[in-house]
């Protein structure tokens, strides 16, 4: 046995277990809310018979197995990014066998980018959604509690949304054994259950669930739309795989997760079929009177756990957003000094708490907001499907017949739940929906507009090398020192440098010309961070490169230079930097409300100083006037 061998395998139960914190927080809460919203939701609620317990029970389990098993856990997950996963990532593999500006380039970007915005449409479901089913136990212990619902989901969010700031590495050891309890406990009640009503086992063969579709078709295409909340948190998987690798989190599922769920709704089916005036709350009736407030308050701690997993997800995607050049620059605080995936961004922060809390409001219960939240998440599996489809057939050269052949199964089951969910469209279904397309439509702005005045830029730059020429033939003054030009074009001169030279009349002994590049990988290695061209008359041109899970700070990467002959001293060096003014114009490529809307997020984009990490009272910004 090798060594290597015997560490991977004594680290991966460790592993298994926080990916039961971070991953499983999700899914892992559904049992509180799926069979309820299937027999008493308010959307075509299905009548409770023992046919009709068997045949959801049996779609229940086999979506699991299907949707979340085989494509998550056994397919999915083997289309990582260097490890990473999440739509972002799956994107960036999918384009990278594709040329700027084709057809599919442009096709792949625009389902990506919508996927990714339906994500933020879940991220702000799924807290609302998840402590108010947690918090309504209570109702269930005396209804004289009915009236503090409302306001205890506030504060457990307001105390939530808050606490982030502080970051999870204080608590972030407790997610796992935490998760380990609550899911312990989902087994032992749905054991108890299934004990006084063993029949309830025939829902594992499939054809309960091909009858009940078959004999109730218009009410079984509607149930989907609650079977699928079973499966929501099935994206994580995917999306953390980068934080625990594969096979923890596949260890996790198989050993602990997907038991627990299973056991915990056939506990439930076979509550309904012992009780049908049960399904008031079929979860907590699950327990014993004495174990109900023990039972309420594991659940919100689950909940909150579970919501932090989205929370911090919407953290690190919008991260990749920005390094990907698909948001402005936002402040972005790191809450730990050993990982440096726990991040902290006040901005999307508290614009999440401000939804979720409309929500909370707008909605008033979990049945209520169970419409809005299946949308999101079968929005976002389709989006994967066809990203998925690319990568198979593109990237990994398999043949179409295989590529389709090979989705198609999970392209019909989620295009099921999906059609499903669209007639609840206009009960709560909207909200994702608009909020998705709310944020595609910032990041489609910012990626264009970002483009137009690339373009602006590029078209009234000079040669770098016939200005290095006309500076050789003299007349201009050079002084001590090392100035910094950072250019997202390494050809042309920065228009800082411009500025610079007519508003001081002297150029900088030493002149770096600094490119930043962000790759489609998650993460480049330090030796090939940078790369340096050495110029003539004591110019440089230096490239950076970044992954887009990489956390910019360029003085650190300049050191790099050193191996490549170009030393700074940071104590003599100066960061200049471009501070652009825009002015819409009628004649630009966007319609005028875009080109305002682009303009306005430019104005409040963050510096390039705090992102970059460069010394402030090193930087001298010199602006200019821009006419898009």
């Amino acid at each position: 046995m090798s060594l290597s061998g015997s560490n991977e395998r004594s680290s991966l139960g460790p592993l298994a277990l926080a990916a039961l914190g971070v991953v499983y927080g999700d899914i892992g809460t559904s049992p509180l809310y799926t069979m309820k919203e299937v027999f008493a939701g308010a959307h075509h609620p299905v009548p409770i018979t023992p046919e009709n317990v068997l045949g959801i029970l049996s779609l229940v389990f086999w979506s699991l197995m299907i949707v979340v098993t085989v494509k998550y856990v056994s397919f999915i997950m083997r289309a990582d990014n260097k490890g990473e996963g999440g739509i972002m990532a799956l994107m960036a593999l999918a384009l990278r066998p594709t040329e700027d500006g084709s057809r599919r380039r442009n096709a792949i970007l625009f389902l990506g980018l919508f996927g990714a915005a339906l994500f933020y449409g879940d991220g702000v479901v799924t807290p609302a959604i998840s402590v108010l089913s947690a918090v309504e136990g209570l109702e269930v212990a005396t209804p004289a509690l009915k009236a503090y619902v409302i306001p205890l989901t506030l504060a457990v969010l307001l105390l939530l949304f808050m606490f982030q700031k502080k970051g999870t590495a204080g608590i972030g050891a407790l997610f796992g054994p935490v998760m380990m309890l609550w899911f312990a406990t989902l087994a032992v009640l749905g054991v108890t259950n299934i004990a006084a009503a063993p029949a309830v086992v025939a829902a594992l063969d499939p054809f309960h669930g091909l009858v009940f579709l078959a004999t109730h078709p218009l009410l079984g295409f509607f149930s989907l739309g609650a079977v699928v909340l079973a499966l929501t948190g099935a994206e994580a998987l995917y999306a953390d795989m980068g934080h625990f690798g594969r096979r923890p989190i596949q260890l996790a599922w198989f050993c602990m997760v997907l038991p627990a769920l299973v056991l915990n709704y056939f506990g439930q089916g076979a509550l309904l079929l012992s009780h049908p005036k049960a399904i008031e709350n079929p979860f907590y009736l699950l327990a014993p009177s004495w174990a109900l407030y023990p039972l309420v308050a594991l659940s919100t701690v689950a909940t909150v756990i579970a919501s932090q997993a989205v929370i911090s997800g919407a953290f690190s995607i919008t991260q990749q957003a920005i390094q990907l050049g698909y948001s402005p620059r936002l402040e972005v605080q790191h809450t730990s000094d050993r990982e440096i995936g726990q991040i902290y961004l006040p901005g999307i922060n508290w614009s999440m708490l401000l939804a979720v809390v409309a929500l909370v409001l707008g909605f008033g219960s979990s049945t209520n907001l169970a419409g809005a939240y299946g949308i999101a998440v079968t929005g976002t599996m389709l989006i994967t499907n066809v990203l998925a489809v690319c990568v198979t057939r593109w990237l990994w050269h398999w043949g179409w017949w295989r590529a389709i052949l090979g989705a198609l199964p999970f392209v019909l089951i989620d295009t099921a739940f999906f059609s499903a969910n669209i007639v609840k469209l206009f009960d709560g279904g909207w909200f994702p929906l608009v909020f998705g397309l709310g944020v595609f439509l910032l990041l489609t702005t910012w990626k264009r507009g970002r483009r137009l005045l690339y373009l602006h830029l590029e078209q009234d730059a000079i040669d770098l090398k016939s200005f290095i020429h006309s500076l050789s033939l003299g007349g201009t003054t050079r002084v001590p020192g090392t100035a910094v030009f950072m250019t997202p074009n390494p050809d042309g001169v920065p228009q800082a440098m411009l500025h610079s030279l007519k508003h001081y009349k002297v150029v900088h002994e030493r002149m770096v010309m600094v490119t930043v590049k962000v790759l489609d990988v998650p993460r480049v290695p330090n030796a090939q961070r940078v790369t340096v061209e050495a110029l003539s008359h004591n110019f440089w041109r230096v490239k950076v490169y970044y992954g887009f899970m990489d956390e910019p700070d360029l003085p650190q990467a300049l050191e790099w230079g050193a191996e490549q002959g170009l030393d700074l001293d940071m104590m003599d060096t100066s960061f200049f930097l471009g501070r652009e003014t825009l002015i819409p114009s009628l004649s630009s490529e966007m319609v005028m409300w875009r080109e305002k809307l682009f303009i306005a997020m430019f104005r409040n984009a963050g510096s390039a100083t705090s992102f970059f990490k460069l010394p402030a009272n090193r930087v001298v910004e010199l602006g200019s006037q821009v006419v898009l």
